[in-house]
């Protein structure tokens, strides 16, 4: 019989989901006497992604703060309408623990769990940590860290290292992963992607450069993840080049994409970043290039800086992205002998179970919250 509930709260991004995934399965290894429930928010990818793993979740609903007086209504509102709904889940379940994992829904939901006197662990899964984590730390019971926080050193108590869900970890050889994908076993294969959201000045770089170096793409397939771009174009663009290529919108399964590449192309999430150093792959990191303070680019820069990786700005714009991105992707291409120094130094980096430490922990703070 279950004692009680641990509330997993975060979303907007597979970036918050995917963490929790992987606490949430350690979670029913360790301690299946807990329920386990998603607090996340009305966003489409969570909902996809808590769906296709089959957990239990409900959204709440939550804004983004502004100092803009319309957006800070709307945040008012969507606050204390998130926090009675937080309440009445965390009621319902008997909640014990609620483990925090960013973004806007974390917060009403933190509220909630602070009136009621349930423990909160935060887990920061940033480099930088934002403005939800910032404020959820000075009411958490403990605070923990996928990563180190050089803008904030003593943000948590330590660093655990990032949740990787078991989907994401490559188990078969590169050969498997291929024919599980429908891709040729005898060419290289390049993996683009722009985690959950997609990215678009991604897939306007590939699709120019199929058109200006179209040479360094042979003996190359590619397996583009298109987020939510339309991928026909994109498709067009690879038929158009001569080029072998499976576009599709999202793998959930992402440890089969990252167990057939080579190479990948790819956001600099955090999420994103521990999943293809984890699975050793050499990768291209191109950090989010819309938040002012590029946060993103925290989180590879040790890799890069380590030879495990490269980082390069997002210019957006197609030709200039050709000149930095695209040159830094071609250049490895067409290095064999780069790319295979790269993958033993990524395959001899130290892997944590960090999902199991997390969880490991919420058990802890249950326990003595008793």
């Amino acid at each position: 019989m279950k004692r009680g509930c641990i509330v997993l709260a975060g979303g907007g991004t597979g970036g918050h989901i995917s963490p929790g995934i992987a606490i949430a399965e350690r979670l029913a290894d360790v301690a299946p006497e807990f329920g386990r429930v998603f607090a996340c928010s009305t966003r489409a990818v969570d909902a996809r992604m808590l769906e296709h793993v089959g957990a239990e979740f409900v959204q709440i609903e939550a804004e983004g703060l502004s100092k803009n007086p319309l957006s800070l209504v709307r945040f008012m509102r969507a606050f204390f309408a998130g926090r009675a709904a937080a309440r009445e889940l965390l009621t319902e379940r008997g909640a014990e623990v609620v483990i925090a994992l960013g973004g806007y829904v974390t917060g009403p939901v933190v509220a909630a769990a602070r009136g009621m006197g349930v423990p909160v662990l935060l887990v920061n899964l940033d480099a930088t940590p934002g403005k939800a984590n910032r404020w959820v730390a000075k009411r958490a019971t403990r605070v923990l860290t996928a990563c180190a926080t050089p803008t904030i050193p003593a943000f948590a108590e330590r660093i655990v290292g990032m949740p990787i869900r078991r989907a994401a970890i490559t188990t078969a050889t590169q050969l498997e992963c291929r024919m599980k994908l429908g891709l040729e076993p005898g060419f290289h294969t390049l993996l683009v992607t722009g985690a959950s959201q997609g990215a678009a000045s991604l897939n306007e770089l590939l699709t120019l450069l199929l058109k200006s170096d179209r040479a360094a793409f042979g003996g190359w397939q590619v397996l583009h993840l298109v987020g939510n771009a339309d991928r026909a174009p994109i498709e067009s663009a690879y038929r158009e080049a001569g080029v072998r290529a499976s576009v599709v919108q999202f793998i959930h399964e992402m440890g089969l994409a990252w167990g057939a590449a080579d190479l990948a192309l790819s956001r600099a999430g955090a999420n994103s970043v521990a999943e293809a150093v984890y699975n050793a792959v050499p990768t291209v990191f191109a950090p989010y290039p819309y938040h002012a303070d590029l946060h993103q680019k925290w989180n590879a820069l040790p890799f890069h800086e380590a030879g495990l990786a490269v980082l390069c700005d997002d210019f957006i714009e197609p030709e200039r992205n050709r000149a930095s991105l695209g040159a830094a992707m071609i250049a490895l291409m067409t290095d064999d002998a780069r790319r295979a120094t790269m993958r033993a130094a990524l395959s001899a980096h130290p892997r944590e179970d960090a999902a199991l430490e997390i969880a490991r922990v919420a058990c802890g703070i249950a326990a003595s919250s008793r």
